[in-house]
């Protein structure tokens, strides 16, 4: 896998690979409305380039260098808090599953964050995401849990994980 960073010409690709990797993770965990809420509010070309014009904010392609083709994306942020790289995304679509591209990612992350003086990554998983799971093999643990309205009447109901950067 090789990791390349995303431009505002790849927002289209995001948006699909997201969709993509939506609609087979939360189809049983979130209504239809608010699946598609989230998408339409999270993955807007605006809020995407909004992010990417961020200086601390990144988004990376995962591409499998083999097919040539892209299997995903991360999206995060340095300094999020003191110390601390936020790991707001990593999806990839439901075919790459199982395939390394996530932990290679994860890797990936720790690195760059490492590299950024930061000491701590946290992320936010739903309850019923069995990708807790996942994040838990890879050395992350769970520090806490909240339940954030994101409007409309929606919720997210999350727990809070965390990663420490041994040096």
């Amino acid at each position: 896998m090789k990791l390349v960073i995303a431009t505002p010409d790849d927002i289209s690709l995001i948006q699909d690979m997201a969709r993509r990797s939506w609609e087979n993770a939360y189809a049983e965990i979130l209504s239809s409305e608010q699946m598609e809420f989230m998408l339409g509010t999270m993955y807007s070309k605006e809020e995407i380039l909004s992010q990417m014009q961020h200086p601390n904010y990144h988004y990376y392609l995962m591409k499998d260098e083999n097919s040539n083709s892209f299997e995903g994306f991360i999206g995060y942020e340095y300094h999020y808090e003191e110390k601390t790289t936020k790991l707001h995304k990593i999806y990839l679509v439901p075919e790459s599953k199982g395939k390394g591209f996530g932990k290679d990612a994860l890797q990936f992350l720790i690195q760059q964050a490492s590299d950024k003086g930061d000491t701590r990554i946290i992320l936010n998983v739903n309850k019923y995401n069995s990708s807790k799971q996942f994040y838990e093999s890879q050395g992350y643990r769970v520090y806490d849990e909240g339940v954030f309205d994101i409007g409309r009447g929606f919720f997210m109901d999350d727990y809070l994980m965390e990663y420490i950067i041994h040096k």
